[in-house]
C-alpha cells in the first residue's frame, strides 16, 4: 500500500512540472511566446514551438527567415533581459486546427508586430510560424 501511495505522490508530482500535449494549449503556447520575446524566460518555450516552426521577419524590403535552434540561440543569448515595450494581443483566426494571434510589442519609436500560427499538431498547441513586421 505504501509503495502505491509514493508511486502515485511521484507521478502527480512529475506531472505538475513536466509540459506534456495535456498542458500545450493555444494561451499555454501564446503566453510563453510573449514570456520569451518581452521578458526573456525561456521555461517552455522549446516545448510550444515545433521542430519546423519557420520564423521571418520584414526589414525593408528583406524577408529574413530563422529556424527554432537560432531563434532558441538568440533568446539564450538575452535571457532574462526584459524588454521596454508594450505587449498586446489579439486573435485573428481561430478554430480546432490553428489559431494566428498578433502579439503588437509597442516600443517608444516603433511597434513590432508578430503574426504567430499555433497550430495543434495532435500532441498539443505548437508554434509552427511567426511572421514579424517593424512599423
Amino acid at each position: 500500500m505504501l509503495g502505491l501511495a509514493l508511486l502515485v505522490a511521484g507521478a502527480t508530482a512529475n506531472a505538475a512540472t513536466k509540459i506534456d500535449g495535456e498542458n500545450l494549449t493555444k494561451n499555454f503556447a501564446i503566453n510563453t511566446y510573449i514570456d520569451a520575446m518581452t521578458r526573456g524566460k525561456l521555461s517552455g518555450f522549446s516545448e510550444v514551438v515545433d521542430p519546423s516552426a519557420k520564423f521571418s521577419m520584414l526589414r525593408g524590403t528583406k524577408v529574413l527567415s530563422f529556424d527554432k535552434m537560432q531563434v532558441v540561440d538568440q533568446l539564450k543569448a538575452t535571457k532574462n533581459t526584459e524588454q521596454d515595450c508594450v505587449t498586446s494581443t489579439s486573435v485573428v483566426e481561430s478554430n480546432n486546427d490553428l489559431a494566428v494571434v498578433k502579439v503588437d510589442m509597442k516600443y517608444s519609436t516603433f511597434t513590432r508586430s508578430n503574426y504567430v500560427t499555433i497550430t495543434n499538431t495532435g500532441s498539443g498547441w505548437k508554434i509552427t510560424n511567426v511572421y514579424s513586421v517593424f512599423k
